[in-house]
């Protein structure tokens, strides 16, 4: 299992959310499965917010499905604070999971399209009886609105056709912060949105979160996405951990070769300006293409993309180990970089 960690003082009395040896299987027919997560755990401490990066395909979303129990895992826990959400009755996982919510990565399908605003911010109060007093609901609704940066005026009685896929988003942030959650999980929530509006979301995710001292789980395949906005990253390949690090430094820290190539696809990179990443050998070939889930390799599953693989990489899984203190790496063979001014 791999565990994000942080100090005792900066975490507080007990992690936000916990999750040990996640597996999420799903079958593919032919008696076969895809193996979309394996053993996956991770640990988001309170009022802090954990980065799941990797391409697509390697099982992030389905981590973060799978946290808020949309669909429970076919193994493993999940700890939402003080209470075990695997295990739970309905009505009691219902209960417990109101105080984590989710934001879908496509905001206008994520909102009923027969629905006003108004009424699409109200719902998960309405649910659970908050109350039906006009004067109430009118003014919790465009306190929200406001909050998240629309004019209540102008939104509050549209359908989701009639705002853009930046307001929709707005929207879809606005209802996921009604019930007041602990945690927040994001799942590529800029992904289908402009590059001139990605900017606006992610700065409201990042001063709400802090407003509001939220826990957040941030899902997304952009490196410079997930590391300006988390404290700490974890990255996933082929359903499983990689590795673990803060997000400052990054780029010059990480020691994983996945990390490394991922972060040699940024721009600053390609300059040949900040990462040393980008000296790093690349695979090319047949041999650079994602293998499959449905059955993926054996021993470490980023051999066949591997620089450093070698047979001990097909024979034994790696474990995953601390190189130093908060970080953590599942490789062979990779071992801590210098530090960098």
């Amino acid at each position: 299992m791999t565990t994000v960690e942080d100090t005792p003082a900066a975490r507080g009395p007990r992690p936000a959310l916990t999750a040990e040896n996640l597996v999420v299987e799903f079958p593919a027919g032919r008696g076969q499965k895809v193996h979309a997560v394996s053993g996956v755990g991770l640990e988001v401490p309170a009022g802090r917010t954990l980065g799941i990066l990797g391409e697509s395909g390697c099982g992030k979303s389905t981590v973060g499905r799978s946290l808020i129990q949309l669909p429970p895992p076919d193994s493993g826990t999940v700890r939402l604070g003080d209470v075990t959400l695997t295990g739970l009755a309905p009505r009691e996982l219902r209960r417990a999971r109101a105080r984590m919510q989710i934001i879908m990565q496509d905001p206008v399908s994520a909102l009923n399209p027969r629905r006003r605003v108004k009424d699409l911010v109200w719902e998960g109060p309405s649910i659970w009886g908050a109350g039906d007093d006009p004067r109430d609901k009118d003014a919790r609704v465009d306190a929200a609105l406001r909050d998240v940066g629309l004019d209540p005026a102008t939104v509050r009685d549209r359908r989701p056709h009639e705002l853009s896929g930046g307001q929709c988003q707005r929207v879809c942030i606005a209802r996921a912060l009604m019930l007041d959650p602990e945690v927040l999980i994001c799942d590529e929530p800029v992904s289908s949105l402009d590059v001139s509006v990605q900017a606006q979301i992610l700065n409201l995710l990042e001063t709400t979160a802090r407003r509001r001292a939220l826990s957040m789980v941030f899902i997304a395949h952009d490196v410079s996405v997930v590391k300006n906005i988390s404290d700490r990253v974890m990255v996933m390949y082929l359903g499983k951990v990689c590795e673990v690090l803060p997000s400052d430094g990054m780029q010059h820290e990480a020691a994983h070769p996945y990390t490394r190539l991922l972060l040699a696809s940024l721009p600053e990179a390609q300059r040949g300006s900040a990462a040393p990443a980008a000296a790093d050998p690349a695979p090319d070939g047949p041999a650079a293409e994602l293998p499959s889930p449905l059955n993926p390799p054996s021993g470490c599953r980023f051999r066949t993309r591997c620089p450093l693989a070698t047979e001990r990489c097909a024979a034994e899984e790696p474990a995953p180990r601390e190189i130093r203190p908060g970080h953590r790496i599942a490789c062979h063979h990779a071992e801590p970089r210098r530090n960098h001014s």
